[in-house]
C-alpha cells in the first residue's frame, strides 16, 4: 500500500493521521469559523442562565444557577482546550463539534427545567460531551501525542467519576439533586489544580500542556463579547416591549452604557495585554489555567448577574429596591470587576488601583439601597464602571505618552 494512503487512513482505536494543530506559524493561532460557529449555543445557554436567575431570584436559585452556569462553562472552556490541541480544519474534528454542539443545545434547552423534569437530559447532555470530548482525543492523540495522550487517560477518569454525581443527581429529588451536582462541578473544576491525579499514573504538569496562548486569549475574550451579547440582546429585547416613558428610557440608556463600560473595562488593557504575557510564557499552561479557566467564570458570571439586574431596572425602575433586586444591581458589576482585577494581576505587578476603588464605590453603594429605587441604584453602579474605564484608559493613553517620549 503507497505511504500516502496508509497515512490518511484511521484505526477504531487510534488515529493514523495527525489532527493536531500546526505551530509556529502566523496563522495558526487564530479562531477559525467553525470555532465561531460552534459558540452560537453557548450564546443561547447564557440567556437561559440569566432568565433562569432572573426568574429564581432566591437564595436556592442563586446556588442552582451557580451550578448550571459552571457546568455550561466547563462544557465550554473544556472544548476550546481541545480546539487547541486539535486542528478544527480537519474533518474529523469539525464532526465532533458538530455532535458537541446538538449535545449542547439539548443541554441548554434543559436548563431552565434542570432542577424539575428536565434532570436526566440535562446530565445526559452534559456527561455526553465531557466523556464523548475526551474519548475522541484519546483516539487523536495516541499515534501522536503520548504526553498528552496519558493526560487525557487522567481527564477521562476524572470525569468518569462525576458522571456518577451527575446522573444519580438527575434520579435524586431537588435538594439532593443540587448537592449531587454541586459534588459533581466541584470535581469537574478541582481536576486541572491537582493535575487530574490517577493513582499509578500519577499527575500532570502545566509545563506538560503545550498551549496556544494566542488562541486561548482570542477564545476566552470571544466568550466575554458573547455575555455581553446576550445582555445587549435582554436589553434590547425588554426594552422593545415596554411603553417608552422617560424611566424606561433612562434605564435603557443605563443598561447599554453599563454593557459598554464593561467591555472596555475587559478588551482596553487586559485581553491583549494578558494574550501577549501568555504567548511569551514559559508555562503558558499554568496561565491558560489559572487566568483563562478559572478567573474568567467570575468575569462571565458578573455578565450574566448584571444582565439580571438590567432587567429589572427596566422593568420597574421606580419601585424600591428588594434585597434580591440590589444584590444582582451591585452584586453583578462587583463580581465583573474582581475578576477582571485578578485576571489583569496576572499581567501586571500589582493589583489595578481603579478595580479596587470602584470596588470600594460599590461596596459603599450598600448604604444607598434603602432609599434608591432600582433606576438610581443601577446608574450608580454603572457610573462606578464607567469611572473605572475611564481611569483605565486615561491610565493607558499616560502610560503610552510616557513610553514614546523615552
Amino acid at each position: 500500500m503507497p505511504p500516502q494512503i496508509g497515512h490518511h487512513r484511521t484505526s477504531l482505536f487510534a488515529a493514523r493521521a495527525n489532527h493536531l494543530r500546526a505551530r509556529g506559524g502566523h496563522d495558526d493561532s487564530r479562531v477559525t469559523y467553525v470555532e465561531l460557529f460552534y459558540d452560537l449555543v453557548f450564546v443561547f445557554a447564557v440567556t437561559q442562565l440569566s432568565h433562569g436567575l432572573l426568574e429564581h431570584l432566591t437564595p436556592l436559585g442563586v446556588m442552582q444557577t451557580a451550578v448550571l452556569m459552571l457546568a455550561v462553562w466547563w462544557a465550554w472552556i473544556d472544548t476550546a482546550w481541545i480546539t487547541n490541541w486539535l486542528d478544527p480544519q480537519r474533518t474529523a474534528v469539525r464532526l465532533l463539534l458538530f455532535t458537541l454542539m446538538l449535545a449542547g443545545l439539548v443541554l441548554s434547552a434543559s436548563i431552565p427545567k434542570a432542577f424539575e423534569d428536565r434532570a436526566l437530559a440535562f446530565a445526559m447532555a452534559f456527561v455526553a460531551m465531557q466523556v464523548g470530548r475526551s474519548l475522541f482525543m484519546l483516539w487523536a492523540l495516541k499515534n501522536h501525542d503520548a504526553s498528552n495522550f496519558r493526560n487525557f487517560i487522567r481527564i477521562i477518569a476524572w470525569q468518569g467519576v462525576a458522571a456518577l454525581f451527575w446522573l444519580a443527581g438527575a434520579f435524586a429529588d431537588g435538594s439532593n439533586r443540587l448537592v449531587l451536582w454541586a459534588f459533581a462541578v466541584c470535581i469537574e473544576t478541582s481536576g486541572p489544580l491537582f493535575g487530574f491525579w490517577v493513582p499509578l499514573i500519577g499527575r500532570s504538569s502545566t509545563e506538560d500542556w503545550t498551549v496556544e496562548g494566542g488562541h486561548m486569549a482570542e477564545r476566552c475574550g470571544l466568550f466575554v463579547i458573547i455575555a455581553l451579547g446576550e445582555s445587549v440582546l435582554v436589553t434590547g429585547a425588554t426594552f422593545a416591549g415596554l411603553t417608552w416613558t422617560a424611566e424606561h428610557i433612562g434605564a435603557f440608556l443605563v443598561a447599554f452604557c453599563g454593557s459598554l463600560a464593561m467591555w472596555v473595562i475587559y478588551f482596553n488593557i487586559g485581553a491583549e495585554r494578558a494574550s501577549r504575557h501568555i504567548a511569551s510564557s514559559d508555562d503558558p499552561g499554568r496561565l491558560a489555567r489559572s487566568g483563562y479557566t478559572y478567573l474568567h467564570i467570575l468575569i462571565v458570571a458578573g455578565i450574566i448577574v448584571a444582565a439580571v439586574g438590567d432587567d429589572l431596572a427596566l422593568h420597574h425602575p421606580g419601585d424600591k429596591n428588594g434585597i434580591g433586586t440590589a444584590a444582582v444591581l451591585i452584586g453583578g458589576p462587583a463580581l465583573y470587576l474582581f475578576g477582571n482585577m485578578l485576571f489583569k494581576r496576572l499581567s501586571a505587578p500589582n493589583l489595578p488601583l481603579s478595580h479596587l476603588v470602584g470596588l470600594g464605590l460599590l461596596a459603599l453603594l450598600i448604604l444607598a439601597v434603602p432609599g434608591t429605587t432600582p433606576l438610581l441604584l443601577s446608574a450608580a453602579a454603572t457610573a462606578v464602571l464607567m469611572t473605572v474605564a475611564a481611569w483605565e484608559s486615561i491610565s493607558l493613553r499616560a502610560s503610552r505618552h510616557g513610553k514614546a517620549a523615552h
